[in-house]
Formats: structure tokens, C-alpha cells, sequence
């Protein structure tokens, strides 16, 4: 038996040993998931369990995925009562929250910028108990004659795009944002941050609905869906899901927010901290991850070796049957392939979908699922050496 080989049976061990912690107490310490965390223990667990700030091509403001509603349906039908979730990027994660309501969720991104880019969102929404003042102090623009609670989202944003944005509005908002992160909560952001986040609030000021993924990248950039395309999406039946689809959605991520129960972190999927700490921590809590939604950070790490530490730090998390992966794949057939530092060069391993993997004349990326102990088992077995090998695995 290889090293390899040797290695890979101890992750799945190791894995199947973090399945048994988590519905067993391993000490009287052992806690339930706690129905709120105070700004102390919130602030605590994003300073102890980030690293350092690390490198993306772009912003990444908003998401470019168009077909990412299209899982909820069977998500919640396999998960009635959500654990926790993982995430990464930025508010394509608040459909999923509101949609599937875990008890606990952590938001992984390798950029400093994503964390306060939810920092941003989470003042905005704690300050905002409707719908429509949340998108008037998001794009600094005031609410439109004509809607109300029943409004659809796509009623809401199309009447935001009418209205002009205002400078003393975004000055009078900038301060509430100042204040409701530095003196309500007390948490520790540095005069940089506060920069940053600056930076991202004028992106939403100066773009409104309809920002995209890449802010300010010039008409290269402009084929990506807007901020108003992205939550006025459906799922395959027309059904809408995104968190601004009803007041209902959006106060369940609100209640979140208030509850400081969405806890953003800087972290690398294959670095050694960010990941272990959410393992130990929802261990302790006798807490299983429900739902971890990778977008499509797994095709940057086969670049390397990386993809084996993040399938090792997945190995440490607690699961059961149901834990699921929420995978973007993007249909970048006869496209150009640009590595995590943006360098142009051929397309590793051509992978062609079978028919009807994308469906004619849709989005460009599909949503896929797969089980997280199947990917585990996977790569135990060594059967996946390669990204499209991950994406056979989905569905």
C-alpha cells in the first residue's frame, strides 16, 4: 500500500471519527449551537479563526452565477432542519441562508475584502426592517412610489432603477454603517478596513442595481449578470427564492444578522486554520455541516496540490449522510483558461459534458450537488486526481 493510499485512509477515518464527535459528546464542556452569539463571541471567532488576507483576480461584489436557486427545491426537501452552513463569496449566500435557515453559518473567502463586504451587509440589514430600506440604504437612492411589502423583487429593483442616487443620502447611510459596526457592536475594524469597506459602498453607489461581479473592469466585464439579474432569478419550476423574493425571506436572514449567527471569516479552503477552527468549533457544539456551498473555488485549486489539503480539511469537518457540496461548474468549453494569478494559458484537462449538461440557451454555469461523504470516499479510493473528476462526482 502506497503512502498515498495509506494517507487517504486515515482522512476518511479520521472523517468518519469527526462524524461519530458530533452526535456523541466527547466532554462535559460540549455545548448545543448557541441561539445567538453576543458581539464579543462573534468578533472573537473572526479574529481567531482567519488568515491572513490572500489574493483574487477580481472583487467579486456580487456573484456570476445565474442558476444557483435551481438546488433549493432539493435542498429542502433533504435538509428540513439545517445545521450549519459554509459558504464563500458574497450575498448569493444570503438566498441559501433564507431559503434553507440553518443555525449557524460561516462565510469562507481567502479575501479580506469578502469578510467586509459582509460586514457591510450585515449593518445594512440590522439598520433596514424591510425590504425596501435595505435596497434604499444599499444604493443610497430613496424608496420608490408604488411599492410595498407584497412587491416582487423584480417590482422592487426595477423601480430602484428609476430613482438617482443621492450623495447625502450615502453620507447620511455611511454614518449609520460607522456607527452600528464601531459603537453598537464594538467590533474591532481597523482604519483600513473601514476604507475598504468604503470603497465597496460606493460601488453600490455609483452602479445601484445594476452592479456586477467585476466593479469598474471597464465593457470587457459587462456580458456578467447585474445585481438586479442575480435576485430576480427563479429556480427550473419559475419559483423565487433569493432573499428578496418576500419580506419572509428577508427577515429570516435578517434574524440571522440580528443574531449574529452569519459569521464571515478570511480563510483559504486548503490553508491549515479557517476550516479545522469551524470543524473544532461546531464539534464542540455537537453541530454536523448541512450544506457547504464551494462555488467554484475546487477548479483554482487543482492548479496544485492545494485540492488535497482542502479535501483533508474537509475530512476534519463533522457531517452525516446529508451534508451536501453546492458546486458551480461554468461551461468554459473552447474558452481560455486563466490560473488563480490571472495568467492566460491553455485549458488543463478538457472535460466535455454529456448532453443536456447545460441546457440550450440557458446560463453559462450549472448548479451541481454532491455528497460530501461520496467526494470523501472518492478521493479515498483515489478517484479523483483531477477538477472534472469532482464534477463527474456532482449532479
Amino acid at each position: 500500500m502506497t503512502r498515498a493510499t495509506h494517507a487517504r485512509l486515515a482522512i476518511v477515518a479520521f472523517a468518519a471519527a469527526s462524524l461519530f464527535i458530533c452526535v456523541t459528546p466527547t466532554s462535559r464542556s460540549a455545548t448545543a449551537l448557541p441561539q445567538r452569539l453576543d458581539d464579543a463571541s462573534f468578533w472573537a471567532l473572526i479574529t481567531e479563526f482567519s488568515e491572513p488576507n490572500g489574493f483574487f483576480r477580481s472583487d467579486n461584489l456580487v456573484s456570476n452565477e445565474m442558476a444557483f436557486q435551481y438546488v433549493i427545491p432539493t435542498l429542502q426537501a433533504q435538509l428540513p432542519s439545517a445545521s450549519a452552513y459554509l459558504g464563500v463569496g458574497p450575498d448569493q449566500n444570503f438566498t441559501y441562508l433564507a431559503s434553507l435557515k440553518p443555525r449557524i453559518a460561516f462565510i469562507v473567502d481567502i479575501r479580506r475584502q469578502n469578510m467586509l463586504l459582509h460586514m457591510m451587509y450585515k449593518a445594512l440589514i440590522e439598520l433596514s426592517p424591510t425590504r425596501a430600506e435595505f435596497l434604499s440604504r444599499l444604493f443610497s437612492r430613496a424608496v420608490p412610489d408604488g411599492v410595498s411589502a407584497s412587491s416582487s423583487a423584480e417590482t422592487l429593483l426595477a423601480a430602484f432603477q428609476h430613482e438617482e442616487p443621492d450623495a447625502i443620502a450615502f453620507e447620511r447611510t455611511w454614518q449609520d454603517l460607522r456607527r452600528q459596526l464601531l459603537r453598537v457592536h464594538g467590533f474591532g475594524l481597523n482604519v483600513g478596513d473601514m476604507a475598504t469597506i468604503d470603497y465597496v459602498f460606493r460601488a453600490f453607489f455609483s452602479s445601484g442595481p445594476d452592479i456586477r461581479y467585476s466593479f469598474g473592469r471597464g465593457s470587457g466585464w459587462q456580458p456578467f449578470p447585474t445585481y438586479k439579474d442575480l435576485l430576480t432569478q427563479t429556480d427550473a419550476n419559475g419559483v423565487p427564492h433569493s432573499y428578496l423574493a418576500s419580506e419572509e425571506l428577508y427577515d429570516a436572514l435578517r434574524d440571522l444578522e440580528l443574531r449574529n449567527l452569519i459569521v464571515p471569516l478570511v480563510g483559504d479552503f486548503a490553508g491549515p486554520k479557517a476550516l479545522r477552527s469551524v470543524a473544532r468549533y461546531l464539534e464542540l457544539h455537537h453541530a454536523t455541516v448541512s450544506v457547504f456551498y464551494t462555488s467554484n473555488v475546487e477548479q483554482y485549486l487543482f492548479n496544485g496540490d492545494l485540492w488535497q489539503r482542502f479535501y483533508e480539511n474537509v475530512a476534519a469537518l463533522p457531517i452525516d449522510s446529508r451534508s451536501t457540496f453546492v458546486r458551480a461548474y461554468f461551461n468554459n468549453v473552447g474558452r481560455p483558461f486563466r490560473d488563480p494569478g490571472g495568467q492566460l494559458g491553455p485549458r488543463p484537462q478538457p472535460f466535455v459534458p454529456s448532453p443536456g449538461f447545460f441546457p440550450p440557451g440557458g446560463p453559462r454555469s450549472v448548479t451541481l450537488l454532491n455528497p460530501i461523504s461520496a467526494l470523501l470516499a472518492a478521493y479515498s479510493e483515489g478517484r479523483v486526481n483531477r477538477y472534472y473528476d469532482v464534477i463527474e462526482l456532482s449532479r
